[in-house]
């Protein structure tokens, strides 16, 4: 395993859905000791602390919820990333989705700027590829994979100047995808695999060759994981549990299968509530699946308890 500058960005991004919490997740990755793991395993880690939204002057909107703060979080996380890509490999400790508006538009300014390819690993329930126009429900974390591949409708957000190619988007553990969404995926080369295609057939061979188009295009590979990506059952501390997700072993194989490609540059862990959490048991599961991400394998993973037994 090759030592990694990790850096840690709290990112307490909580404008992109009405139901508040996440709010609290950055502290719990850090209560659930995410750095010393880290750092356990080898890597050096700066922790950023916990980052703050840009002001704006842009009204609120009559449908879209907390749309200056979204807007704002968006500049601030776009520079952000943009700024901490080039020493090390960022790790945005979220908050919602709607952080990756910024984090990868961020990550894909400084793929540009490097002349590499960006690749996104969207690991969730949802599609999150709404627009503005599209949603129903005006909760903004549902917006962001069309926002980072160029889709129209943000003529409030900040320009994006280095759209992720459809091709270069896949989306594994699909389960939840609106109407909307639906129709114009179909208009694009995102790469799917939702929960059917993995019943069927395995999580490993739709990761393995999106890992093999990442590599033979030398790019950089952004993951962002979404809480609801897991089953419920064990990952409940979420506001869009959607049943039927990930079992433990499939989220750290994809984990594992991840950092033998070695081509990981940036991540995303978003959607933690612990508001809604069983005594930190979620949070914990993402810091242990990011171990995984970065080089710990089932063996040295300690045993836990979640069964409440004293």
């Amino acid at each position: 395993m090759t030592p990694q500058n990790i850096i840690l960005i709290g990112a307490p991004v909580d404008s992109g859905k009405d139901r508040k919490g996440c709010i609290m997740g950055p502290d719990a990755f850090r209560t659930a000791r995410l750095g010393d793991i880290l750092t356990e395993l080898g890597h050096s880690v700066t922790d950023l602390g916990n980052l703050t939204a840009q002001d704006t002057d842009i009204p609120e909107h009559d449908h879209l919820i907390a749309l200056p703060q979204t807007i704002g979080w968006t500049r601030t996380l776009k520079k952000a990333a943009k700024d901490a890509a080039p020493k090390g490999l960022p790790i945005f400790l979220g908050g919602d989705h709607s952080l990756a508006l910024g984090s990868v538009t961020g990550i894909a300014d400084y793929a540009a700027s490097i002349d590499k390819p960006l690749f996104v690993l969207w690991l969730d329930a949802h599609s999150d590829f709404h627009t503005p126009q599209t949603t129903a429900s005006g909760n903004l974390h549902g917006t962001p994979v069309a926002y980072l591949s160029g889709q129209s409708g943000f003529d409030d957000f900040p320009i994006v100047s280095n759209p992720v190619p459809t091709e270069n988007i896949c989306m594994i553990g699909l389960r939840s995808v609106d109407p909307a969404e639906h129709a114009a995926l179909a208009n694009t080369d995102v790469e799917i695999a939702d929960m059917r295609a993995i019943d069927e057939g395995g999580i490993r061979a739709p990761l393995a060759e999106f890992l093999a188009k990442v590599e033979a295009a030398d790019g950089l590979l952004h993951v962002s994981l979404d809480v609801d990506f897991l089953d419920p059952d064990i990952a409940p501390a979420v506001g869009t549990t959607v049943p039927g997700g990930a079992t433990l072993r499939e989220a750290h194989l994809v984990m594992e299968l991840l950092h033998d490609s070695a081509r990981v540059t940036s991540l995303d862990l978003v959607e933690l509530n612990p508001f809604m959490d069983e005594r930190g048991k979620t949070a914990s599961l993402l810091v242990d699946l990011t171990a995984s991400l970065m080089g710990r394998r089932v063996f040295d993973r300690p045993t836990r308890s979640f069964a409440g037994a004293v």
